[in-house]
This record gives structure tokens, C-alpha cells and sequence, in this order.
């Protein structure tokens, strides 16, 4: 056994003077917000802070910086390591380690996942200061005990996780890249109209009539109506408790921000009232609309929940990919942040009767066309998340036997 105190150093970060703390600019503060419970940088987009005081330069990260977080800001924070995913963003603050390896017994990418341990986080944690909220330092870090492997094993063992995590990485962009060319047909149909006509020629620029719409302020196709969502669609939030002993999978906003995936976690965990999930619904969320996140479900598994920031909306009239779109669409987006409220200044959210009150243009049989149209790329988008989940369970079950030496990876 030895002592990470043995193998590396851990230096603490500058006090940033709160006088130049600011809502946008070009370096942002790194706080115990920027870390995953499990491990991994967080983009903390909702909080991010931005300073635009003097400061050292050298608490200014470069990109493959590990650190790791000293303050347990959320349950199970305390320990959690990442790595700087960019060059001059961000800065070292007071409550984050900055971890520098000794690379002759321990490796950079090693050591990110070993903090991922169960082993380390619990000694972390026994050692650890406050009542409230837990504090640990370089120092106790340092009389944690780990077992190393030598380092070409090291080098293996996080090669091959860090293969896993860059795949879960790379689904992500590719849902980011697949949902673009969604928003691309849905605008090109229901915002320029230019929808196939029955002759299969875009509508609008085929000459397609276009009447006044009072209501909306705008032109729309000749016989569409103006409908709201609740003529399309219903809001079905069913409360449920989750149990201690069953397994949830937990549609949450971290969840959403993390792998588009919903979280497998036991009912004593989730511990707060959730929302059945319907089949065939959208989940969207009504906490600070301006970062938009639309979830399609197609078929709900057998205990599935939802955060009850989730608004679970069910197609009725409409099918459930033409729906998701509309949801997903700008306009709906706009509408959203313009009727979102705040009682406490920080955070706003959306009234579910606002929600449902969206009004646009519809006409059903181009809706059925489009739902239909859209399918196949929305089952490919479907995919991806569970794909991604399931990397996820095999990175989280091999990680712990790597670190221990029950698994190993063959040359």
C-alpha cells in the first residue's frame, strides 16, 4: 500500500474577490459546481461565474489540468476529480485542488480515475471537517492509501476507460448533431412553410397561398387554424413516491445535462416525490427555460420517473415525434422564457397552465406527415441515450475491478 502524499501534490487555489465576480466574460470561476458526483467535468453553464478582476496567472488552468473538488457543495462531491476540457477558461479557485502526479508512481489519467473509487472517496470523506457541509485539504488527502500498479498497468487500465468515456462523449455530439438536422426540417416545414405540397414541391416557395393571421401576427398557409398545445396534447403528471428496494430509472436534470440517459438509482436514494413517466410524452423542463431541455420518451420502462421540474407532456391528437419537435422547436422555446417567473430572483420557472397555452399554426395532416417523415431520425436519436447508458453501467461495474486488480486488460 501507499499513501497518495507518496505519489503526488495537491496545491489549493487563489480567493477570487467577490467586487469582480460578473455574468459573462472570458475566464470563469471553477467551482464544486464544474465536477460530477461520480467524477468527470461539469459544464455549469446555469452558474457560471466570470471575473474580470487582476489575478496570478498561474491560477489560470490549461487544458488537461486535473483537479479535484474540496468542498462537498453536493452529496457525494467530496473527492470527485476532473479534467480541464479547455485552454484560458478557467480559473483555479480557493475551493478546488489543482492534482500534479509524480509520474514515476502514478500516472495524470490514472489518478483521475482512481479518486473515482470507492476505497478513496471513503477515507476522503471519514477524514473530512464540517457539519454542514464537508471540507477536506491537500493534506488529508495525502494519508490515503491506495494500491498502485505499475505503470504500464496504469497506463492501461485508463487508456481503457478514458476509450469508454470518449465514446459516451462522442454519442452526445452525435445527438447534438442529429437533433440540429431535426430543428433544420422542423423549421423548413412549419416556420418557411415549406412543407411538400401534393405535388411534392415546397408549399411556400412554390407559390403556395398564404392568409393573415391576426392571432399570431403573421402569415400561415391557407386553412391552417392556430390551436394551443392542450388542443394536441395533455399534461400528465401522476405523483409517485419512489420505494426503498426498487430500482428507478430516473429521468433528472443532471441526468439530462449528463448523458441525455436516465439514471438507474434505488428509491432511498431519490428520496422526493417524482412524476410517473407516460409512453409516447415529452418531458420538458420548467426550471430556467433558457436552457432548454426536451426529453421524448417512446416506451416508458416499467418504473420510470421524472424530476418534478419535468412537465410530462402525452400526444393525444398529434403523433408523439411531431410533438417533440414542436417542443423542441425555438419558437416554443421563446414563448417559454417569456412567460417563465422567479420568486426568489435566482432561478424561474415555467407555470405549466403557460406551458400548455402555446398557441401556433397546425394543420393535422401536415403534422401526420412530418411525424411520420421524422420517425426514423428520431428513433436513431432514441438510441443513442440507451446505447450511452449502457456504457456508462460497464465503465461504472469495470472501474472498481481494475482499480483492485480482480479484472485485467489483456496486451
Amino acid at each position: 500500500m501507499s499513501k497518495l502524499g507518496e505519489c503526488l501534490t495537491i496545491k489549493h487555489g487563489w480567493a477570487f474577490k467577490g467586487e469582480f465576480f460578473a455574468e459573462s466574460g472570458e475566464q470563469s470561476i471553477l467551482t464544486p459546481g464544474n465536477f460530477y458526483e461520480a467524477g468527470g467535468f461539469k459544464y455549469n453553464d446555469e452558474r457560471e461565474r466570470y471575473y474580470t478582476g487582476e489575478y496570478p496567472h498561474e491560477y489560470l488552468c490549461k487544458k488537461g489540468d486535473l483537479i479535484v473538488a474540496m468542498t462537498e457543495q453536493a452529496a457525494g462531491l467530496l473527492g470527485s476529480t476532473a479534467i480541464v476540457p479547455k485552454d484560458n477558461r478557467y480559473l483555479h479557485n480557493q475551493r478546488i485542488g489543482l492534482i500534479t502526479c509524480d509520474e514515476k508512481h502514478i500516472t495524470k489519467m490514472f489518478a483521475y480515475y482512481l479518486f473515482m473509487t470507492k476505497s478513496v472517496r471513503e477515507q476522503i470523506s471519514r477524514t473530512s471537517s464540517g457539519t454542514k457541509v464537508k471540507h477536506t485539504s491537500p493534506e488529508k488527502i495525502y494519508d490515503v492509501e491506495v494500491s498502485l500498479p505499475d505503470i504500464p498497468t496504469q497506463k492501461k487500465i485508463a487508456h481503457f476507460l478514458w476509450t469508454i468515456d470518449c465514446k459516451i462523449r462522442n454519442n452526445i455530439q452525435i445527438n447534438d448533431n442529429l437533433q440540429h438536422q431535426l430543428k433544420l426540417l422542423y423549421d423548413y416545414w412549419f416556420t418557411q412553410f415549406d412543407f411538400p405540397d401534393e405535388n411534392g414541391k415546397p408549399y411556400r416557395a412554390s407559390g403556395g397561398t398564404m392568409v393573415w393571421c391576426d392571432e399570431l401576427q403573421r402569415e400561415i398557409p391557407k386553412g391552417w387554424k392556430v390551436s394551443t398545445l392542450s388542443d394536441i396534447a395533455v399534461l400528465q403528471a401522476k405523483s409517485v413516491i419512489p420505494q426503498e428496494g426498487t430500482a428507478y430509472n430516473h429521468y433528472s436534470i443532471p441526468a439530462f445535462d449528463d448523458t441525455h440517459s436516465p439514471a438507474v438509482e434505488d428509491g432511498k436514494a431519490i428520496a422526493s416525490n417524482k412524476y410517473v413517466v407516460p409512453d409516447n410524452s415529452v418531458l420538458v423542463s420548467k426550471l430556467n427555460p433558457q436552457f432548454k431541455r426536451i426529453w421524448l420518451i417512446i416506451d416508458s420502462t416499467d418504473n420510470a420517473i421524472c424530476s418534478t421540474e419535468f412537465l410530462p407532456v402525452k400526444a393525444t391528437e398529434t403523433g408523439v415525434y411531431a410533438l417533440y419537435s414542436l417542443l423542441n422547436s425555438d419558437a416554443f422555446s421563446v414563448h417559454l422564457i417569456q412567460n417563465a417567473s422567479s420568486s426568489t430572483g435566482s432561478r424561474k420557472r415555467i407555470d405549466p397552465d403557460n406551458c400548455m397555452s402555446y398557441k401556433f399554426p397546425y394543420d393535422q395532416k401536415v403534422f401526420a406527415r412530418f411525424d411520420k417523415a421524422i420517425q426514423p431520425l428520431l428513433m436513431k436519436i432514441t438510441g443513442i441515450p440507451t446505447e450511452t447508458q449502457a456504457l456508462v453501467a460497464l465503465r461504472d461495474w469495470l472501474l472498481p475491478m481494475l482499480m483492485n486488480g480482480q479484472a485485467t486488460i489483456s496486451d
